[in-house]
């Protein structure tokens, strides 16, 4: 069994916003916390999953500036989310893949480009704390969860350096699965809400127009700019749960996204949703991002996310085969079932 030992990190530079993120919490919703956790699920899991962690491990979350650390000793890390320039002791590094970090070099991780968001994950465990079993922040509640420059990150790994020829070798080519980041316009799937026949029109305007991430959004939600349409004859709408992607319409002229930190429950119409495939990008949105909406069955949301998962199952699996086969630690096992979207 290898021995663990604890790493200490020292954070130089923190980025926008950096903040300790896992997949967030379970069972809290109905107490009335939201469930939180990465905006981009499926970049924050891949960073886990590469390390050998589960995929809910706790990572860290930069938001936007440089990101900067050295470790004591060595870690092996990767990043992933948006293209974003990253380096160890000044050499430029691969983003979704391991990272073989020796002890006492400088990581960076800059210019994030094409959205908003990268996933920094160790292979180990990060010391935290924990508010109803996760360490997503919950800043309503008093935690934060904010890493800051001077400050110092605590790691207990099993890592203790690594070196084989299979590093470069085609073997270690791994079957990641790495969205699309351009700077364009993007195409974000949706499927139909309770409220959609209400609004007559807004299925084509929604269909036709281009809508815009304006400075307002936040990680409660992306409020757009685009033209929208009222639901008729609704009268009063009874306050209501509002689940992650819901497309809300507001007494004013705008479009609000619903994303993992919002409010539970609300009166206001829902014309549409976000696919389950879609969150993670609209988790990458920025202001300024212009976005069209295609509308897909709910079978095809389904089959997406179900696609998505099994790309997720496969990483994990061969991650084991390839960490096990050279020796390197392995917290995870792959999960059995993709859970339905």
């Amino acid at each position: 069994m290898r021995v663990e030992q604890d790493v200490a990190l020292k954070v130089s530079e923190h980025g926008w916003l950096s903040t300790y993120q896992d997949l967030g919490r379970e069972h809290s919703e109905f107490m009335g916390v939201p469930c939180g956790g990465a905006a981009d699920q499926h970049s924050a899991s891949v960073a886990n999953i590469l390390v050998g962690n589960q995929r809910s491990a706790t990572c860290v979350e930069v938001m936007g500036g440089r990101f900067a650390f050295v470790a004591k000793s060595p870690v092996l890390i990767s990043v992933t989310g948006a293209p974003a320039d990253v380096t160890v002791n000044g050499q430029p590094v691969p983003m979704w893949e391991p990272v073989c970090v020796p002890g006492a070099a400088r990581v960076v991780i800059a210019n994030a480009r094409d959205g908003m968001r990268n996933y920094l994950a160790f292979s180990g465990t990060l010391a935290t704390g924990h508010f109803m079993g996760s360490a997503a922040p919950e800043a309503r509640m008093g935690f934060p969860q904010v890493i800051t420059a001077g400050q110092t990150i605590e790691l207990r790994t099993a890592y203790a350096g690594f070196e084989h020829p299979y590093l470069t070798q085609p073997l270690f080519r791994l079957p990641v699965p790495i969205p699309a980041f351009s700077p364009g316009v993007w195409t974000v799937d949706i499927v139909e809400g309770p409220e959609t026949d209400a609004a007559v029109g807004i299925r084509e305007l929604l269909a036709s127009r281009q809508y815009t991430v304006t400075p307002t959004s936040n990680h409660v939600g992306l409020r757009l700019d685009g033209p929208v349409v009222h639901p008729e004859s609704l009268g009063e709408i009874v306050s209501h749960g509002v689940p992650i992607g819901a497309f809300e319409i507001p007494h004013g002229d705008e479009l609000i996204i619903l994303g993992r930190y919002r409010t539970l429950t609300a009166g206001y119409p829902i014309v549409a949703f976000a696919t389950k495939a879609a969150l993670p990008r609209l988790g990458q949105a920025r202001p300024g991002q212009k976005m069209r909406f295609n509308w897909v069955s709910q079978q095809h949301a389904v089959q997406d996310y179900r696609e998505q998962q099994n790309a997720l199952l496969a990483l994990e699996e061969r991650v084991a085969k390839l960490f096990s086969a050279v020796g390197l630690p392995l917290q995870a096992a792959p999960v059995a079932e993709p859970a339905a979207a």
